[in-house]
């Protein structure tokens, strides 16, 4: 449940315990914590333990302790706790235990910390009372008299990685207060909004969600000298997403506050807080926090407790949507009776068989009706909590539920479905023409697509070295009027490739799900829905390997794909590279029962060798499939108890080429005793088209009609685009979403949906005024905004100006002698410069006679060409001999770049020693265009002729490849692959950044092995390097074609500049709040830069005009490392290629609209966009990627031919692609150097290093 969008209220720390909004907490509404407030802190480390002695006893459960232990993995325990590997994922343990947030937690980096306080101030404790008062509204005199305070600040998990190109670290912080009175003890946990930044720890290898609930710990036996397990109160499950409810919802009135009574003198049990309400806010109705219809139940926890080896089963449990609550009591004085195992005492409880109980699936929770059996004990007043006691030899439970209704929960179904109240809860049913279990519905004879990963490791025939998967690629497409199931696993190395080919049901429970259905039966998507998890053990003979396959389907996603993630483990023989394997048609029983499927069979298998011997094996196939059903209308469905699976045409391959996997089959469903109806729509030998349902007739008779979202004939449909038919379909802001036979809706940034799932409300967050520009600081030149959170920030000015930081006046340096005495001094604006007098030489600061400055280089060799020209004689002005040569020294005494002969008539082109550069010796009448020595080129060869095109006609795409740069020619969109070859080679680079000039018809990029910013012409003729000084790392270049500038990033000095196009009148655009900018890009019509930052503790997409003013934030949610960024005029899309969230999305940036391109990508670098397509390298798989951002989806792929990782990559045009204009590309605007475009105008601009001649300005149109 989302939280109703009002900030959240501070009162300097203080806990607002009497809300009167329904918003979640905030960092800073909890208790003061800090040395300031007489905090002390934990030591750092991974599993730190302290010592605390109280000044008050507290309660816990029956017993009363003086002293308690505070650790770094978020709990404080009433014993010295042994070593974390004896408790982390052991919950319940066997010592007393206060698990706030239990995990496998470090605050060893430094940043995060553990401090605690024992309190007894009067506001603090009244505020307490307060709270304790509003979760427990019956209790009236709640007085406090001493309180211990532990807050875990910004810890992370035990292995997070370091900073870089990997996951960033994320942070939590949490608060826990013990509270003592004269008789009783309560605790209350603190979870402020998004301040739970992971859910899980890393476990002995393993992910398990953190823990959360309050243990006893081992009890003595009245009569027996061992002990048991005592009470164990569980606030969340085994799953993350009670985690992460923490923070949304509760059980005192405000969200992320729990209440908790954790002992008495009188009460032995822990009892929650009443209040899963929230306070109404200023004629807000009152909003409901969903409460737990009944909670989880388990056999009292054993160590003695086995689980057999197939398949592992759980307790059956049903999530709720507030954290789930149990305890497990038991007494040491009962004897253990034989007839209460843990399964039977699990079947009695649920109706089902020992080896039927099933794991929890949060997607497809119902509360269940209650069953007559025995009453128990039963916590009053609220249904969180159930106790199961042991009496005599029996264990009878009775539950109390809560029942949901649709009036509040129709949101929880599919958008194609209908809910319905049922006498003891509600459930959701597919509407006519979808089928699925309610959660989940699809269109009857859509095609469906599975996509996920594969992961685990699989040792081959004798190999004492198992092959490892690491999230490989699994994308499936069914038809689902026929039965057809494809599915293709990737990067299956060939080793393992051959002998996973008998394997064909990895995908095999996929063509279950979707099989086709004979009349009266349902497929696997009818009955379980899209969440479900499929066990399966495979044994095969005669070697008895065995391999375990564990599945977890975990519904559709925003693409409308179902996704599953897969883990194989064991071991399979080997099958020879090569051979091939035949499988012919087999038939599968699969046996339903409540929540539970089960099959098993024997497989026949044909390999045949290279050599053409074949062999026949066997192997023995046995799974089960789990999955949550509605139990409050199971008396209105009918599924039969078994149903018969026939697959026929099954075709395996190992594509070695592609290292590809692929399985297909085509699948029916129907009853055990009969062959399938023959009917055409039962078969799947019709004409329909594969968007269409086939209704069967009389006899053979049959009709096709186009599933749900489609339109035609049913023997050709095509996509309706429902956002185009119904512009509005989605409702106020909100975006629509076209995908086949379907569209998804999506709040715009600053929106997200309500609680109905549907409605987009507007969400309040601090606003960074100084990143969005929405500040009252002075202009940029003077003041800087500097932001401290919330939506804080303060105004100062910056050095060489005085003042507020609103208004900021410029100093005059000169007043106070800051110069030489021989100087002159200059005042501008926030600086000075100095100026030696003629006849003095220096910096201004410093200067001495001209006469006392020693000869540079360049005078002395023009004085001895002089002086030996002349004989030695000094009565007249020396004058060269003829035919002597004598050398141009500029103004500080350094070589001229052109050189001419006075006597020849030749010119040529000197570097700053004054040598020669081969091949720039021009005739008489003509000079040589010489860099400037600052920008010297480089030379390259061989160098080619100058009416030698590099590229081919027409558009090209520019990647840069290491040591050089290479091209593709474009036919339309598609690359002529067979074309491609190098068009500039830089061996002794490291080429990362490429841009390209359409007007000059020039490609530029930036090497980072001595950082250097380069250039070369298409049309042939020698790279040249333009900016070579004060470089840390460019990696992004943009091209001011219209303006003719030239803008780049730089990663290690931070920072964006901009100059002309030959690397001259050189600025610092940005230098603040920028730590990894990389991707850059221009839209010159429009006068808006845009480019990116991989931050990790950061990432971030920024905009801004193209003189630096108007800086914001365009995008910062769902980024971890946003490497490319392009931008389309055509469609006004800014697109973006992310390595850390492996997705390629695009974002209006005038209406903030933003959409996924496509998902699952491996590591891309760069983008660029040149028609419908988006074209990105990527380094893992060293190739150039093709897009249809229409059809979103990859489309095609280049492979170098020499493989190495793809960097940089641009489209290059034979002619610019419009005549644009902006205010800058006539006549430089009229400014002096640089001339910087914005939306309206345009800002003449000096470069950084500036000589006094240039002039700033603003014109406004």
């Amino acid at each position: 449940m989302a939280c109703v969008p009002r900030p959240c209220p501070a009162v300097f720390g203080v806990l607002l315990f009497l809300a009167v909004t329904v918003s979640c907490l905030s960092r800073s509404d909890l208790l003061d914590y800090g040395v300031q407030f007489g905090d002390q802190l934990l030591d750092s480390g991974t599993d730190v333990t302290q010592k605390i002695t109280l000044d008050q006893l507290v309660f816990f459960f029956d017993g009363e302790f003086d002293t308690v232990y505070v650790n770094t993995n978020g709990f404080v325990s009433l014993a010295e706790p042994p070593a974390e590997s004896e408790y982390l994922g052991k919950m319940p343990v066997e010592f007393g235990v206060i698990a706030s947030f239990l995990g496998d937690l470090d605050t060893s980096d430094g940043i995060g910390k553990v401090y605690f306080r024992q309190d007894s101030s009067p506001d603090v404790l009244q505020k307490i009372a307060e709270q304790i008062t509003q979760a427990f509204p019956q209790k009236d005199e709640v007085e406090p008299t001493h309180a211990f305070i532990v807050t875990w600040e910004n810890v992370i998990a035990h292995g997070a990685p370091e900073r870089g190109d990997d996951l960033n670290k994320k942070r939590s912080t949490f608060q826990l207060v013990l509270t003592s009175m004269e008789l009783s003890s309560y605790a209350i946990l603190l979870y402020p909004k998004d301040e739970l930044q992971y859910y899980s720890t890393l476990i002995e290898g393993e992910r398990k969600p953190v823990e959360v609930g309050f243990s006893k710990g081992l009890i003595k036996g009245w009569f027996t000298w061992s002990s048991t397990q005592g009470p164990y109160y569980r606030v969340t499950t085994d799953n993350e997403d009670s985690v992460r409810e923490l923070m949304l919802l509760t059980n005192s009135g405000r969200r992320g506050v729990w209440v908790y009574e954790i002992g008495s003198s009188t009460f032995s049990s822990v009892t929650p807080g009443q209040v899963t309400t929230v306070a109404p806010e200023d004629g807000v109705p009152v909003q409901s926090v969903t409460e737990i219809p009944e909670p989880t139940y388990s056999e009292p926890y054993s160590e003695q407790d086995e689980t057999p080896d197939y398949p592992p089963y759980e307790a059956e449990t049903f999530s709720p949507e507030t954290p789930l609550v149990e305890i497990f009591t038991s007494t040491a004085a009962l004897p253990e009776p034989e007839a209460t195992s843990g399964s039977e005492i699990l079947s009695r409880v649920e109706g089902v068989p020992p080896y039927a109980a099933q794991p929890s699936y949060p997607r497809a929770s119902y509360p269940l009706p209650p069953r007559p059996q025995q009453p128990v004990q039963i916590q009053p007043v609220n249904p969180q909590v159930v106790i199961v006691d042991e009496q005599e030899e029996d264990l009878n439970v009775n539950v109390f539920s809560y029942y949901e209704t649709c009036s509040t929960n129709s949101h929880k179904c599919s958008s194609f479905a209908e809910c319905r109240d049922y006498t003891s809860g509600y459930c959701c049913h597919c509407k006519p023409g979808y089928y699925g279990n309610g959660k989940d519905c699809v269109a009857e004879g859509k095609p469906q697509r599975i996509n996920g990963k594969v992961n685990g490791r699989i040792f081959v025939g004798s190999s004492p070295t198992p092959v490892e998967f690491s999230n490989n690629d699994l994308h499936s497409y069914v038809v689902a009027n026929d039965g057809r199931a494809y599915v293709a696993i990737s990067t299956i190395p060939a080793s393992v490739g051959p002998s996973l080919q008998p394997l064909s049901s990895i995908g095999g429970v996929i063509g279950w799900a979707f099989a086709l259905e004979q009349p009266g039966y349902e497929n696997g998507f009818s009955v379980a829905g899209g969440v479900f998890t499929r066990q399966t053990e495979v044994t095969f003979q005669p070697g008895g390997e065995k391999l375990t396959i564990s599945q977890e389907f975990k519904g559709i996603d925003e693409h409308d794909h179902v996704v599953v993630s897969t883990h194989l483990e064991g071991s399979i023989p080997e099958v020879p590279e090569g051979a091939t394997v035949q499988i012919d048609p087999y038939y599968e029983i699969y046996q339903y029962s409540s929540n539970l499927i089960t099959s098993s069979s024997t497989r026949d298998y044909t390999v045949t060798l290279p050599d053409g011997s074949a062999q026949t094996l066997v192997y023995l196939w046995r799974q089960s499939v789990s999955f949550q059903s509605c139990p409050h209308a199971e008396g209105l469905r009918s599924i039969p108890p078994s149903q018969q699976l026939s697959v026929d045409q099954v075709f395996v391959m190992y594509d070695s080429v592609n290292q590809l996997i692929r399985y297909a089959m085509s699948n029916k469903i129907g009853s055990v005793n009969g062959s399938p109806q023959q009917n055409p729509c039962y078969t799947g030998r019709h004409g329909c088209d594969t968007n269409a349902v086939c209704r069967p007739g009389q006899g053979n008779q049959f009709t096709c009609e186009c599933a749900a979202g489609f339109r035609g004939d049913g023997r050709s449909c095509h996509d309706i685009d429902e956002c185009i038919e119904t512009p509005q379909i989605c409702g106020a802001h909100a975006v629509c979403n076209n995908q086949p036979g379907t569209f998804r809706c999506e709040c715009i940034e600053g929106f997200q949906f309500a609680s109905d799932g549907h409605t987009c409300v507007q969400v309040d967050h601090p606003i960074n005024h100084c990143e969005r520009g929405t500040h009252d600081c002075d202009i940029r030149e003077r003041a800087q905004c500097s932001y401290t959170g919330g939506s804080s920030y303060i105004c100062s000015c910056l050095p060489g100006f005085s003042g507020d930081g609103r208004s900021c006046q410029d100093i005059d340096e000169c007043q106070t002698d800051r110069c030489h005495r021989d100087a002159v001094c200059y005042n501008t604006q926030g600086s000075f410069t100095c100026q030696c007098r003629p006849g003095f030489h220096g910096d201004g600061f410093t200067c001495t006679p001209e006469s006392e400055r020693e000869k540079t280089a360049c005078e002395k060799h023009r004085e001895s060409t002089l002086a030996a020209s002349s004989g030695g004689y000094f009565f007249f002005r020396p004058r060269p001999a003829v035919g002597q040569y004598v050398p141009t020294c500029d103004s500080y005494g350094e070589y001229e770049p052109t050189q001419c002969h006075g006597s020849t008539g030749q010119c040529w082109c000197v570097d700053r020693n004054g040598q020669e550069i081969p091949g720039t010796r021009t005739g008489p009448g003509s000079r040589p265009m010489c860099l400037e020595h600052s920008v010297f080129p480089t030379v390259f060869g061989p160098t080619t002729r100058p009416d030698v095109n590099l590229v081919s006609p027409g558009t090209n795409l520019l990647f840069a490849q290491s040591g050089k740069i290479d091209h593709i020619p474009l036919d339309g969109t598609n690359m002529k692959k067979e074309e491609a070859k190098t068009v500039i080679h830089v061996p002794d680079q490291v080429v990362i950044a490429v841009a390209y000039d359409c007007v000059d018809k020039m490609v530029y990029w930036s090497d980072i092995t001595q950082p250097s910013i380069s250039r070369a012409s298409m049309q042939g003729g020698q790279p040249a390097t333009i900016i070579t000084k004060d470089l840390g790392s460019p990696e992004g270049i943009a091209i001011d074609n219209l303006s003719r500038n030239m803008y780049w990033t730089d990663s290690i000095l931070d920072r964006i500049e901009v100059s002309t196009l030959d690397g001259r009148h050189r600025r610092l655009l940005f230098d603040n709040d920028l730590i990894n900018p990389r991707a850059i890009v221009a839209d010159p019509a429009n006068g808006r830069l845009y480019w990116a930052d991989w931050n990790r503790d950061g990432p971030k997409i920024e905009a801004s005009n193209m003189d630096g003013t108007d800086r914001t934030v365009l995008v910062k949610g769902d980024l971890e490392l946003p490497n490319g960024l392009t931008f389309d005029r055509h469609s006004r899309q800014l697109c973006w290629a992310d390595a850390g969230t492996r997705k390629v999305e695009c974002i209006d940036p005038y209406t903030r609209l933003r959409r996924k391109i496509v998902d699952g990508v491996h590591y891309p670098f760069a983008i660029v966009s040149y028609g419908r397509n988006l074209y990105y390298t990527d380094w893992r798989r060293e190739s150039v990627v093709a897009v249809d951002r229409v059809a979103e989806r990859e489309v095609d792929q280049f492979l170098p031919q020499k493989r190495s990782r793809t960097y940089g990559i641009t489209t290059s045009f034979p002619q610019c692609p419009e005549a644009g204009v902006n205010y800058c590309s006539r006549d430089n605007g009229g400014c002096s150097h640089l001339c910087l475009p914005r939306p309206g105008g345009f800002t003449c601009r000096c470069p950084t290093l500036n000589d006094g001649s240039c002039v700033e300005r603003d014109q406004n149109f």
